[in-house]
């Protein structure tokens, strides 16, 4: 018997096609891309060892799948400790899910005013979209975090997802 093993973001990367050829509006393309991730969350080794390790200088993005007509990129991200985002918001829908480690996320309303915190660990996932997706990432802990997220673009052709840093 022969078995043919599927790269776990291709298992993914299929299950966000799903969701995003429903073309629900950006809030419900979040959930049904969240519910994607929740069944084919892989772990930390999607990335190698060299990627897993980060950088002393910020957090790190590895692009691992770009969907060939740009409906949506998945993004691997290595937080060392300490390692912080400036409050931002996106240009689209975003979903991630931790994969190692805990990510403290803090949300702000339009006046920048904190309406929440949250500790995200290992097997975590939430989507959101815009507008009321203004927040700041850190990992707050003394070990490095990874997380997979999934944005609603080409992240190549565009640069970057945020659409605005707040200071």
């Amino acid at each position: 018997m022969t078995t043919t093993l599927t790269h776990p973001i291709t298992a993914l990367a299929d299950g966000v096609r799903t969701a995003v050829n429903k073309h629900a509006n950006w809030s419900d393309t979040a959930e049904l891309v969240a519910e994607q991730l929740r069944l084919h969350l892989p772990g930390p080794d999607v990335l190698t060892t060299e990627q897993r390790n980060g950088s002393p200088d910020s957090y790190r993005s590895h692009t691992l799948h770009v969907e060939p007509d740009g409906s949506f990129s998945i993004i691997g991200i290595v937080w060392r400790p300490g390692q912080i985002t400036r409050i931002h918001d996106h240009v689209t829908w975003c979903v991630f899910g931790v994969l190692q480690g805990v990510e403290h996320e803090e949300l702000y309303d339009a006046d920048l005013r904190l309406v929440g915190t949250n500790d995200n660990r290992v097997g975590d996932i939430s989507g959101f979209a815009p507008p009321g997706d203004i927040h700041r990432v850190h990992n707050t802990t003394d070990s490095t975090a990874i997380s997979l997220h999934i944005y609603g673009t080409d992240v190549t052709r565009i640069g970057s997802t945020v659409r605005r840093y707040y200071d």
